[in-house]
C-alpha cells in the first residue's frame, strides 16, 4: 500500500471539472482553526465573492460544508413544513430529487412534468398555480445536468411572485457558466455546487436565501428536521459582527480552494466567463457535427457547459466500451446518460477551467479516433 497518485485526466463529464493550478495550490496552505480570526475574515470574503457570483445582495449567502445535494436539502428542510404544498418541476433527474426532498420534509409535491431534453413549460406552471392556489413554493432546476437544458428562470420566478409563492432554484450547473441573476429574477433560495463551473473540488454547496425566505424560516411552526442544516443555527456561525457560535468544524482547506476559485471568477468577470463558455460550446458543436453527431437539446435551450450528444443507433450497444476506451487510452472522461436517457446520450462538459480551446481539441480528436 503506497501513497495514492492518480493519473491526470481531462475531465469533460458532468463534473467534477478540472481545476486551475492556483486553486490546487491554495488547498496546500497551512491549516488554521475554524474560529481563528483569520478564518473568520476568509469566511466574510467568501460570502462577498459568492454574492457577486450569484448577483445578489442577500446577506445569507454562504457555502454549506457538504456537496450540492446538501445545499438542496438545506433549502427544502428549512423552507418546507409538514403539509406544505410545493410545485415541483421535473424535466430530468434532479427535478425528481427535489420531489424526494419535499416528501421527506412532510410536504405535498404537486408535479409539473416536461419531456427530458426540453425546458420547464411556464404555461404548465401557470396552470398548476391556478389549480392549486395554496401552493407555498415553486421549485425548479435552472440547468438540468442530466439533459443539458436551461429553463427560463426569470419567467418561472415571475409566475411564482404573481401567485405569492417562494422559489427554490437548483443552479448547480449554471452558476458562473450562464447568467444567474438572483436579485433581478427575484429568487428566494438557490443552491449550487463547487465542482462545476466554479472549478473547485467537490464538497461545498454555495447557497443564498432572500430576506423573505429568512422570514419564512423564522416563522416556522415546526422544528427543522435536520440539525446540521438548520439555518437558525448555521447563521450564528456564518453571520454576525460579534464572536461567532461554534456549529461545526468547517472544511478549512476546501474553503481556501473555494475562495481562490471565486477570485478567478471575479478577476475574469462573469460576463467574460459566460462568453467563454459559449464560445467553446460553439466550437465543440461544430466539431461534433463534422463527426456526424447531433445534440439532444434544441439550440435556444442548450447549456454551453453541458452538451448532451445523441448516440447514433449503430453505436448504442457499444457506448459504454467507447467511453472506457476514451478513458483508458486518451485519459478523457465524458459522462453517460442518466435515467430515461441512459444509453442514449453522452454528456460532454465544458465547465469553468475546463471550458478551453485545448479541451475542445482534445475531446474532438479523441472521439474522431475512437469512433
Amino acid at each position: 500500500m503506497n501513497s495514492f497518485n492518480p493519473n491526470f485526466k481531462t475531465l469533460m463529464g458532468p463534473g467534477p471539472s478540472n481545476i486551475d493550478p492556483r486553486v490546487l495550490n491554495a488547498m496546500a496552505r497551512p491549516i488554521i482553526g475554524h474560529l481563528d480570526p483569520q478564518f473568520i475574515e476568509l469566511m466574510d470574503d467568501i460570502k462577498e465573492l459568492l454574492r457577486y457570483a450569484y448577483q445578489t445582495e442577500n446577506p445569507l449567502t454562504f457555502p454549506v460544508s457538504a456537496p450540492g445535494s446538501a445545499g438542496m436539502e438545506s433549502c427544502f428542510a428549512n423552507l418546507v413544513e409538514p403539509g406544505d404544498k410545493v410545485l415541483v418541476c421535473i424535466n430530468g433527474v434532479f427535478g425528481g430529487r427535489m420531489k424526494e426532498n419535499v416528501i421527506r420534509c412532510g410536504g405535498e409535491a404537486v408535479i409539473v412534468e416536461d419531456e427530458w431534453g426540453t425546458p420547464v413549460s411556464p404555461d404548465k406552471v401557470e396552470a398548476a398555480l391556478k389549480t392549486h392556489p395554496d401552493i407555498k413554493i415553486l421549485a425548479f432546476v435552472h440547468a438540468e445536468t442530466s439533459t443539458g437544458v436551461c429553463s427560463d428562470a426569470a419567467a418561472l420566478a415571475k409566475l411564482a411572485q404573481a401567485h405569492g409563492c417562494l422559489t427554490i432554484m437548483d443552479c448547480v450547473t449554471s452558476l458562473a457558466g450562464v447568467p444567474v441573476l438572483i436579485d433581478e429574477w427575484g429568487i428566494d433560495a438557490a443552491y449550487s455546487g463547487s465542482q462545476k463551473c466554479l472549478s473547485c473540488p467537490p464538497g461545498l454547496s454555495p447557497v443564498t436565501f432572500s430576506p423573505r425566505a429568512i422570514e419564512t424560516i423564522r416563522k416556522r411552526n415546526t422544528p427543522i428536521q435536520s440539525w446540521f442544516l438548520d439555518l437558525s443555527l448555521v447563521m450564528d456561525y456564518w453571520s454576525g459582527d460579534e464572536a461567532r457560535s461554534y456549529h461545526h468544524t468547517a472544511p478549512i482547506n476546501a474553503m481556501y480552494a473555494l475562495h481562490e476559485s471565486l477570485l478567478l471568477v471575479r478577476d475574469e468577470g462573469l460576463e467574460n466567463a459566460w462568453a467563454r463558455h459559449q464560445t467553446h460550446h460553439e466550437a465543440l458543436k461544430a466539431g461534433l457535427e463534422k463527426l456526424g453527431l447531433t445534440l439532444l437539446v434544441e439550440e435556444p435551450y442548450r447549456l454551453p457547459q453541458m452538451n448532451s450528444v445523441l448516440i447514433p443507433e449503430a453505436l448504442k450497444a457499444r457506448e459504454g466500451d467507447i467511453r472506457k476506451t476514451l478513458l483508458n487510452e486518451h485519459n478523457l472522461e465524458i459522462g453517460a446518460g442518466l435515467g430515461a436517457l441512459a444509453g442514449k446520450i453522452w454528456r460532454i462538459g465544458l465547465m469553468g477551467f475546463g471550458a478551453s480551446e485545448d479541451n475542445v481539441h482534445t475531446c474532438l480528436s479523441a472521439l474522431e479516433e475512437v469512433l
